[in-house]
């Protein structure tokens, strides 16, 4: 049985509007009130999560979870201003969006607040590390290929040398403290919250070192935590990688998940 996403509206911080949707557990899931609520964000910064079939969304909802999937400011579909409102500043609007999609999902009547995941890949899993790194509220987090830390990204991804300097407004050349302002990894000996970091092998958008540098820290730190690396994979894993691996994937997280959000 699969779930009709619904879709919401809440306000920033700033009250600007933020747009997204609601995916619930189908009637045929085994679902406690309150239960578990799931914050997921998408990957870009420049994508948007939409009215459709998704198998992520169906997936967790099925698995008991209340989904939530927003389009924070840097997101596609919205206008230009909204699209490039992070440029120079990413960790800030964004954030203040994600919180809000926090807060909505908290607030809905069959979710407990106080069991709350977090989960992204790609720019989603920057914004995943950002989110546990600023913010204690998450019982547990999921990052996936992520983008950790700007300042090696740029000199690692097949990307690294254009894509971080227009998002950043700065590269190591030019301003190597803005560079690091605004990587996760300067923020992330605050983390707490257990944190599952998937990355594949042959990743050389967001290369495995980005993982590594995440988990070695959290180790070094006692934070709960367990890096998977997957063979022969590359960036788009989640979408279109070997179907075992997939299934691999949705295991891993739905049995991460359901350890730490269980009553």
């Amino acid at each position: 049985e699969l779930s009709v996403p619904e879709e919401f509206t809440t306000r920033s911080v700033d009250g600007y509007e933020v747009h997204g949707w609601i995916i619930r557990p189908p009637s045929s899931a085994a679902v406690e009130v309150p239960g578990p609520g799931l914050l997921c964000i998408h990957g870009g910064p420049l994508g948007q999560y939409g009215w459709g079939f998704f198998d992520e969304f169906q997936m967790y909802a099925a698995a008991g979870q209340v989904v939530v999937g927003g389009n924070p400011r840097g997101s596609d579909g919205y206008g230009s201003a909204h699209a490039a409102a992070i440029v120079g500043d990413m960790g800030n609007l964004d954030w203040n969006d994600v919180q809000a999609e926090a807060d909505f999902l908290a607030a809905l009547p069959e979710v407990d607040p106080d069991r709350l995941g977090v989960m992204g890949g790609s720019y989603g899993g920057f914004m995943t590390t950002w989110a546990v790194s600023h913010s204690d509220r998450f019982a547990v987090a999921v990052s996936e290929r992520a983008v950790n830390n700007w300042e090696t990204m740029w000199s690692t991804s097949d990307i690294g040398s254009w894509f971080g300097p227009v998002y950043l407004g700065a590269d190591n050349l030019s301003d190597i403290e803005a560079v690091r302002r605004q990587s996760p990894i300067t923020h992330a000996r605050a983390i707490t919250t257990p944190t599952m970091i998937l990355h594949s092998d042959e990743d050389w958008r967001c290369p495995p070192e980005q993982a590594e540098q995440l988990f070695v820290l959290l180790r070094r730190l006692g934070v709960d935590t367990r890096m998977v690396r997957f063979p022969g994979a590359n960036h788009d894993l989640s979408r279109n990688g070997r179907p075992s691996q997939r299934v691999e994937r949705f295991d891993l997280i739905l049995d991460w998940l359901g350890q730490h959000l269980s009553d």
